[in-house]
């Protein structure tokens, strides 16, 4: 039952992953352009080109805010990494029995292993 919810969850956030694919990429180009303006306009000495890369820069940051559904995306993103994660998790249990914490008998099972090989 756990393997049939997780990939139910994993189908769903392909298909999210799979929608948001246009504004992952806008997302990305835009912040790509903003952070290339704001190091020209550190940059430069020129008035006229701090004008200019404050505009670029602007108008890259419009375009990153316009691609806001990318975040959907990511999220998409990060929980099929989870579910890739936790498919084949298995529940880590120690049951300790009368038997198993005598370390005589542990000690018996391992050399009886060894000289048997």
């Amino acid at each position: 039952m756990k393997k049939f919810g997780l990939l139910l969850v994993g189908v769903i956030a392909f298909f999210v992953l799979l929608a948001n694919i246009g504004p992952l990429l806008g997302l990305a180009l835009s912040l790509v352009v903003s952070y290339y303006a704001v190091k020209e306009f550190m940059k430069t000495d020129s008035t006229a080109n701090k004008v200019l890369w404050g505009i670029i820069g602007l108008i890259a940051i419009g375009f990153s805010i316009a691609n806001v559904p990318a975040v959907l995306g990511l999220v998409a993103a990060y929980i099929l990494y989870l579910v890739y994660k936790n498919w084949n998790k298995t529940k880590d249990t120690i049951i300790e029995s009368k038997e198993s914490s005598d370390p005589f008998t542990n000690f018996e099972k391992e050399w009886n292993a060894l000289t048997n090989k």
